[in-house]
């Protein structure tokens, strides 16, 4: 009579902490959810605002490439009071407790190698806004996330299925459609007729590269933070932001000052279309939305994974085209209609998998949670007899 009170009393415990969890599970879902949509606003206003502030630069007077490069890093600075005000708890992705955390060196390694890449990146990038349109730029872009998923694969331990190759596949095919625009664009009326095709394929080459090297850095992110890290904290992403962003500045502060273009600097704000106020406020935003992006960019790394950072950042690319037809007047051709179609519908396929992977993770932690059940019933029902 003993044991099978006892029997009981554990069942209710165990009825109770199932209970508990569920709530517990449903809360933090909605919390992930939450952080999930704030993350993903952050890249896609950023990258959009960026952007467009950066044809912004080229198109009024602009022409400094290493400083367009510079633009992309130097904002870091803004996020620092984010280490005192922010009071986000830690979430750690290991089960090991003991796990020993890495060496000073080990980190400055990191932040330094990425830094160092990231400077590159950005010069790549900063030579694509001069010498493309807004629309052709941006389209372009969404090779990265075939790149990203190349590099996870042998990185992440990536495991692609048909949607996943299949979303690929077309974002791949809609950045190769844009090779065949450049009579198209460098008619474009954003570069006056200015832009040779020498220099558009230059530009075209820069960008791709870019795009490669933007997945890589991604890539890496993750390793570094699933890998070698093994902790996931706010102050851990914003870590993964500022002393990158510092040594990429570095660098390129040394190749602005090398190269001389820091000379031309006064004489360009003169320039300046817009006026010097509103060349001095192009540059600063455009370095504030660039942080912005990087806050939500790191963030998705953070909650899920570098490709589904990616995948929200490619959804971000048909709004650009779209609004550089308003502001920049940009054409938008029957080619570039097609990329346009090819890149959301390789981001749909793309969700849709994050979707059926969602839905079976529920069902077997379901099937679990019933197996667990049955088997403690099946326990206590043997002491019974």
């Amino acid at each position: 009579m003993g044991d099978s009170q006892e029997h009981e009393v554990q069942l209710h415990i165990v009825g109770q902490e199932d209970k508990e969890g569920n709530s517990f599970t449903r809360q933090r879902n909605l919390m992930w959810w939450i952080r999930l949509v704030i993350y993903s606003i952050f890249v896609l206003v950023g990258q959009t605002v960026a952007t467009l502030l950066g044809r912004l630069y080229y198109d009024k007077g602009g022409n400094s490439k290493w400083l367009a490069g510079l633009l992309l890093t130097a904002g870091f600075p803004v996020l620092i009071p984010l280490y005192f005000i922010s009071s986000l708890p830690q979430h750690p992705i290991s089960n090991n407790l003991n796990h020993k955390s890495p060496s000073l060196l080990v980190f400055a390694s990191a932040y330094i190698s990425v830094g160092i890449l990231l400077a590159a990146d950005s010069m790549m990038y900063s030579v694509g806004y001069m010498y493309l349109p807004v629309s052709t730029y941006s389209l372009l872009c969404a090779s990265q996330l075939a790149f990203n998923a190349f590099f996870s694969f042998f990185l992440n331990s990536l495991k692609f299925t048909f949607l996943i190759i299949n979303s690929l596949t077309l974002l791949t095919i809609s950045s190769i459609l844009l090779i065949f625009q450049t009579n198209d664009s460098t008619e474009s009326s954003d570069n006056d007729g200015q832009v040779s095709k020498r220099q558009y394929a230059i530009g075209f080459i820069c960008t791709l590269a870019a795009s490669a090297g933007y997945g890589l850095i991604l890539s890496l992110t993750q390793w570094f933070l699933h890998k070698v890290v093994k902790k996931e904290t706010f102050k851990v992403v914003l870590d993964m932001i500022i002393y990158p962003a510092l040594v990429a500045s570095c660098v390129i502060v040394v190749g602005l000052f090398g190269s001389g273009e820091w000379k031309g600097l006064s004489q360009e704000m003169e320039g300046f279309k817009l006026g010097k106020v509103s060349y001095l406020m192009t540059l600063i935003w455009t370095a504030v939305c660039w942080q912005v992006f990087s806050i939500g960019a790191i963030g998705l790394i953070f909650e899920v994974s570098s490709v589904f950072s990616n995948v929200i950042s490619t959804l971000g690319l048909p709004v650009v085209p779209v609004l550089a037809v308003v502001f920049f007047k940009d054409k938008m051709s029957g080619l570039k209609v097609g990329a346009l179609i090819l890149a959301v519908w390789g981001f749909v396929s793309y969700v849709y998998q994050h979707y059926l992977d969602d839905c079976k993770s529920k069902i077997d932690s379901r099937n679990a949670n019933d197996a667990a059940k049955a088997s403690i019933v099946e326990r206590n029902n043997v002491s019974e007899e």
